[in-house]
C-alpha cells in the first residue's frame, strides 16, 4: 500500500467531516447541540448536486449547497433558540427531515453523473509551487479546491474563535447567557448567526461528497457521517484545530477497508467496515472517562435560554 496516496485519500475522505465538525463546534459553542449534521449535509449534498447538475455552473452548485444546510439550521434555530423546543428531539427531526428531503430530491438523479465542466472544477488540482513539496505537497497540495478551502476556514474560523472579540462574545454567550445578555450582547443574534454557519458548513461537507469525492448520485450518500462529526467534536475537544486531525484520522479508518482488499487479510470487509464507527463509540467512552477543566462542553450547552429568568 503506497503511503502517501493513502495519506492523500486520507485527507480527501476527512474534508467532510471536517466541514461539518467545525460547522458543530460553532453551533455548540453558542450553546446549541444540533443532531440534525447528518440531514442538513444530506440536503447540501442532493440540493448541490441537483444545481450542480440543471445548471452545469460550479459556483452556484456550492452556494445552492451551503444555503440548503442553513436552511435545515435555520428550521433548528427558529424552533430551539426562538420557541425554546428541546435541542436534542429538534435535531434528530431535522436528520429525519433531511434524509426524507435528500430521498425525494434525489431520487430522479439516482446514477447520473454530473456534467464534465462541474465535477471538473472539483477535481483534484496541484497547487502552483506547493504542490511541489516532497511529501506534504502531495498529501495536502494536490487535492480538490474544496480541500484547500477546507483549510483556509479552519485557519479563520480558529482566528475568529481565539483571537477577536466577535470569538470572545460567542464563547461567553455558550458558557452563560445570561452573563452575556447583562454585558449587553444580543445572545439571540449570536445564537442565530452561530447555528446558520453551522449549516452552511455542514451543507458544504455534503457537497463535497457529492460534487467531488463522488460525483454521482447515490442514495445516503453521507453514510453517517453526519453522526461521526458529532463525535468528533468532542474527540476535538470544541476546538476546531484539533478537528483537522481527528477528521483525518477517521476518514483513513473509511478508506482503509478499500486499501486492505487488495491483501485478501482472513477479516469480512464487514469488520473492517465497521472502524470508523466502532471508534466513534470508543472516543465517547474514552472522553466521558477523561474529563478535564479545559477540555468540556460550553456550559449552556443543550439549555435553552430564558431571558426573564437571568
Amino acid at each position: 500500500m503506497n503511503m502517501i496516496s493513502f495519506f492523500s485519500a486520507m485527507v480527501q475522505a476527512g474534508t467532510p467531516l471536517l466541514f461539518a465538525t467545525v460547522g458543530e463546534i460553532f453551533s455548540q459553542k453558542v450553546g446549541h447541540l444540533n443532531l440534525g449534521l447528518e440531514g442538513m449535509m444530506l440536503m447540501g449534498a442532493v440540493t448541490g448536486f441537483a444545481v450542480g447538475y440543471g445548471t452545469s455552473n460550479p459556483l452556484l452548485a456550492i452556494v445552492a449547497a451551503a444555503l440548503a444546510g442553513m436552511a435545515g439550521a435555520l428550521i433548528y434555530a427558529i424552533i430551539t433558540v426562538s420557541l425554546k423546543a428541546n435541542q436534542e428531539v429538534t435535531g434528530l427531526t431535522l436528520t429525519i427531515f433531511g434524509t426524507g428531503y435528500a430521498s425525494f430530491a434525489g431520487n430522479k438523479y439516482v446514477g447520473y453523473k454530473l456534467p464534465e465542466g462541474v465535477s471538473s472544477v472539483f477535481a483534484k488540482t496541484p497547487f502552483p509551487i506547493l504542490s511541489d513539496i516532497p511529501v506534504i505537497g502531495e498529501i495536502f497540495f494536490d487535492q480538490s479546491i474544496l480541500v484547500y478551502f477546507s483549510y483556509v476556514m479552519v485557519i479563520f474560523l480558529g482566528i475568529v474563535l481565539y483571537k477577536t472579540k466577535y470569538g470572545l462574545n460567542l464563547r461567553m454567550v455558550g458558557e452563560n447567557p445570561a452573563a452575556a445578555d447583562a454585558s449587553g450582547i444580543n445572545v439571540n443574534r449570536y445564537k442565530y448567526f452561530y447555528i446558520l454557519l453551522g449549516g452552511a458548513l455542514s451543507g458544504l461537507g455534503g457537497a463535497f461528497l457529492s460534487l467531488s469525492y463522488i460525483p454521482v448520485w447515490q442514495e445516503n450518500i453521507t453514510a453517517g457521517k453526519g453522526w461521526i462529526a458529532v463525535a468528533l467534536v468532542i474527540f476535538a475537544t470544541w476546538n476546531p484545530y484539533r478537528a483537522i486531525v481527528g477528521s483525518y484520522f477517521f476518514g483513513g479508518l473509511d478508506i482503509i477497508g478499500y486499501r486492505l482488499q487488495k491483501f485478501e487479510l482472513p477479516i469480512p470487509i464487514y469488520i473492517i467496515n465497521m472502524l470508523p464507527y466502532a471508534a466513534t463509540i470508543l472516543v465517547l467512552v474514552l472522553m466521558s472517562i477523561k474529563k478535564s477543566k479545559e477540555n468540556k462542553a460550553p456550559g449552556s450547552v443543550g439549555k435553552a435560554y430564558f431571558r426573564e429568568e437571568r
